[in-house]
């Protein structure tokens, strides 16, 4: 199970002809293909804006979510987020919604780690996105539920790692155990879901912004607290951040290693099969899990 193959693709011969019948002011922009994930495919669009083409039907309700929510959470938020700017729509052999975003200046994490001060900056972060959602908020059946509704997928991912990976002895059984246990104590807010390196932009060290919001949802943030161990490379960094993150239980927490050591094990997983950065992201997160706190 590696990364998904494209359902549509799309270029940017495409991407200037849905502009210049959408948006025909911003078609003589310059067009460059950045990246293409799991769900979207990313172009540049000039100088101070992107493009975010869904590239699965999956990802076309994701889609949907970012264009209705990221322009209300933009607005209390440290750091800065894709919020929509413009909107598109099917048209030509391009099927679904698609959007022009700002342009976030910074490398991902996973390339350019932050700086050992940068563990409070986070915890503001979870702290400013971390509140009540609307009933009309989205939910999530992957991210933000209670883990032991994860917990068939990691043993999966478990057996198939097994012979392919040094990473993973009984200390990982005994981390996972000891989260499923604790108390879901913490009412659901909302959450980012997807808060791995390649989600969190970087310059100069610092912090500057959280792309790919597509797993946005109500749910238990622990799914997002598990980031203290995904980008934090410094033990005393992400002690930091736990301390600053005062109104979060010491069983949120045991749920947030929970989480960290589910989200290596997927990207382990499936890094093993096309993906040597994820692979790398994956033991990085298990090393300081080990580590601590």
């Amino acid at each position: 199970m590696g990364t998904p193959a494209a359902e549509v693709e799309i270029d940017e011969r495409q991407a200037r002809q849905l502009l210049a019948a959408q948006h025909p002011d911003l078609a003589d922009l310059s067009i460059v293909s950045i990246a293409s994930g799991w769900d979207n495919h990313l172009l540049r669009l000039g100088d101070k804006l992107a493009l975010r083409f869904p590239r699965r039907k999956f990802a076309a309700q994701l889609m949907l979510n970012e264009q209705r929510w990221l322009p209300e959470l933009k607005e209390r938020l440290p750091l800065a987020i894709p919020a929509p700017v413009r909107i598109g729509v099917a048209q030509f052999q391009y099927p679904w919604a698609w959007s022009v975003t700002p342009w976030i200046e910074g490398e991902t994490a996973d390339l350019a780690p932050p700086d050992s001060n940068q563990g409070e900056l986070l915890a503001a972060f979870f702290e400013a996105l971390h509140q009540p959602a609307p009933a009309d908020a989205p939910r999530n059946p992957y991210r933000g539920v209670p883990l032991s509704e994860r917990a068939d997928a990691f043993a999966d991912r478990l057996a198939r790692l097994r012979g392919k990976t040094n990473f993973l002895d009984e200390r990982a059984n005994a981390l996972w155990r000891d989260a499923l246990a604790a108390a879901n104590d913490a009412a659901p807010t909302w959450i980012h879901g997807d808060l791995h390196p390649r989600n969190v932009l970087i310059e100069q060290g610092r912090l500057t912004g959280v792309i790919d919001w597509g797993d946005l949802a109500c749910g238990d943030r622990a799914c997002d607290l598990a980031a203290i161990w995904m980008l934090l490379p410094q033990l005393a960094s992400r002690k930091r951040a736990m301390a600053a993150g005062r109104s979060v239980s010491d069983a949120t927490w045991r749920r947030a290693r929970g989480w960290a050591l589910l989200f290596a094990v997927i990207l382990l997983s499936s890094g093993l099969v096309d993906d040597a950065r994820m692979v790398a992201i994956a033991e990085r997160t298990i090393n300081r899990l080990w580590e601590g706190p």
